[in-house]
């Protein structure tokens, strides 16, 4: 079990975040502000590794009495759109969290980043490269040792402004002049070395369409966007960390320039830390390679319970409360380090525990037939709906002559402390009668097809008059009652802990053909009025959820949340 498994701690080692705030709320920092965001590229679904960073901007900035900003960095308009940004909303608010009137996109600032581009440039601190990019390569060189200076480095500011104004109105191809920031190309860090700040590239954006051909680069433009908005604290996962330099020097530009936000009499200058990235085993949180799965019909779209994606845990039946405990138990620190899947599945069993309501459901049955009990008789009993919470009352269960029961709950030549049933052995069935196995019938093959035996009529309820211990109790389903349903088993989408770790194979070549597997299950009649959505325990063998888009009126489909205890059984006959 990984070091980031263990459960939450007030020790602020697990969350320095945490810890580096409240210092400089102490120090009086920025008027003692606290001003986050989460700004994603609208270039996919969320999955659960921007869960995290969702988590900790929007629940540092509640924690310390501040607020969080929801912007769309949309610099890169070949893969944006409007359906993203939609999803984007959507899950972040089932997630719990309200940016209120603070949502905002990075093209709304397109014109203040050219300006302050031209700044930079009238300046000496920005020039226009006619390098290729092979040519960049070479004259970049390596971290150890210096790059060689672009031989278009030292033009003139006019002459810069000038080329940088033409290639806004679109008088070079893609790909032939671009923006540098003049920095220093000693630097032991690769992105410090005259970094690009803007490119060329004639692709409509969702929102501005044909208004640019000239976009700015990510790094250029999110500090901007940051100083912009006035932020204090700007959170991002670890592979940023080298990207800081850069950040820094936008800003200090910026400070130069006085483009900082005063507020309260305070100058905002944000800074920029970073955490470690969520890691799981047996997923891919890699953008493109989850769209590729999308594209190529690898899974059931975004939303596949499968996938990684906030939507598919939705799907599935995990909870937003699941997902935030599981987040803060795994902690915040910068250690590279893997998270055991277990303590998810701890979370959603925990949260589903006390919410869930109980059903019985049986999905590998068999028929057990009641000798004495009479062939029209039918009865009902009260079944609890939620025994964690007494108020959530109980609900009718039908009972029979011939009920099914799960096949793995009858042995006929039980092991050592096998307490369910066996010829013999008596046992409860849940919240109606205590019952005995006396003999089996066995088709050709010698499968069992039927189980016999007899009730207590005295034990309605499940309790013997006389007192009697049994210690074995199993659910059923009537028969005469139950309703065949479509049930689906979920496993791991892949067969080995890293998919993306063999650099001569693609996470396709990993994928686990047992991932989804679909059976008919027999439900109490209650489960017909399930809604798309809705979260079940099918009492002893696991938390089920109605599938959102699959499941009709009176015709649910149930996705298998989580097993009860181990992670990742199996349930359908071998």
């Amino acid at each position: 079990m990984s070091d980031e498994t263990k459960a939450p701690t007030s020790d602020t080692s697990r969350h320095f975040i945490r810890q580096l705030i409240a210092d400089d709320v102490a120090a009086g920092k920025n008027g003692g502000e606290v001003v986050t965001r989460f700004p994603p590229e609208p270039n996919g679904y969320l999955h659960i590794g921007h869960a995290k960073a969702i988590c900790i901007n929007f629940g540092m900035a509640k924690e310390f009495g501040g607020r969080c900003h929801l912007r769309m960095d949309d610099t890169n308009p070949a893969k944006e759109s409007d359906e993203y940004v939609e999803n984007i909303r959507t899950d972040i608010a089932w997630l719990g969290f309200d940016w209120g009137k603070n949502f905002f996109y990075s093209a709304n600032y397109f014109d203040r980043m050219y300006a302050l581009a031209e700044a930079l440039i009238e300046r000496g601190h920005a020039y226009v490269c006619e390098l290729t990019q092979e040519q960049w390569k070479e004259y970049r060189g390596v971290p150890i040792s210096p790059g060689r200076p672009s031989p278009f480095r030292d033009r003139m500011p006019a002459e810069n402004l000038a080329l940088f104004c033409r290639m806004k109105a679109g008088e070079f191809a893609d790909g032939t002049l671009c923006l540098r920031a003049k920095i220093d190309m000693a630097s032991p860090n690769i992105h410090f070395r005259d970094p690009v700040i803007y490119r060329i590239l004639r692709v409509p954006h969702y929102h501005t369409g044909d208004m640019w051909c000239i976009y700015p680069m990510y790094d250029f433009a999110h500090p901007i966007e940051d100083a912009i908005e006035g932020i204090t604290h700007s959170l991002c996962s670890l592979e940023f960390e080298v990207h800081r330099p850069l950040y820094d020097w936008v800003i200090d530009r910026m400070d130069e320039l006085g483009l900082l936000v005063v507020r309260n009499g305070h100058k905002i200058r944000p800074i920029q830390r970073e955490f470690s990235r969520l890691n799981l085993p047996y997923t891919i949180m890699s953008k493109r390679s989850l769209i590729q799965l999308v594209q190529d019909r690898v899974v059931d779209g975004w939303d596949d319970p499968r996938m990684p994606t906030l939507c598919g845990f939705r799907r599935r039946g995990y909870t937003p409360a699941a997902i935030r405990a599981f987040l803060e138990a795994a902690g915040v620190t910068k250690f590279k380090c893997i998270t055991d899947i277990a303590l998810l599945e701890h979370c959603i069993r925990e949260d589903l525990n006390k919410t869930a309501a109980r059903r019985m459901a049986v999905l590998d049955p068999v028929k057990v037939v009641v000798d004495n009990y009479p062939e029209e008789q039918e009865e009902f009993f009260d079944a609890q709906n939620n025994p964690e919470e007494p108020s959530a009352g109980t609900h009718s269960v039908p009972f029979s002559r011939e009920i099914y029961i799960e096949r793995e709950d009858f042995m006929e030549t039980p092991a050592k402390k096998f307490f369910r049933m066996a010829p013999g052995q008596e046992v409860r069935l849940r919240y109606a009668y205590l019952f005995t196995c006396t003999r089996v019938e066995k088709d050709a093959a010698g499968k069992i097809v039927a189980i016999h035996g007899n009730y207590d009529p005295a034990s309605r309820g499940g309790t013997a008059p006389d007192g009697r211990k049994v210690k074995g109790t199993i659910h059923w389903v009537s028969v005469k009652h139950a309703k065949p349903v479509e049930v689906r088993l979920y496993d791991r989408l892949f067969t080995v802990p890293d998919p993306m770790g063999d650099e001569t194979k693609t996470c396709t070549d990993f994928l686990n053909p047992e991932s989804l597997r679909t059976i008919t299950g027999y439900v109490e009649p209650a489960l017909l009025e399930a809604r798309g959505g809705e979260r079940f325990q099918f009492e002893r063998v696991g938390y089920f959820c109605a599938d959102t888009r699959a499941s009709k009126p009176g015709v649910p489909v149930f996705n298998r949340t989580v097993t009860l205890r181990d992670s990742w059984a199996k349930i359908a006959p071998k």
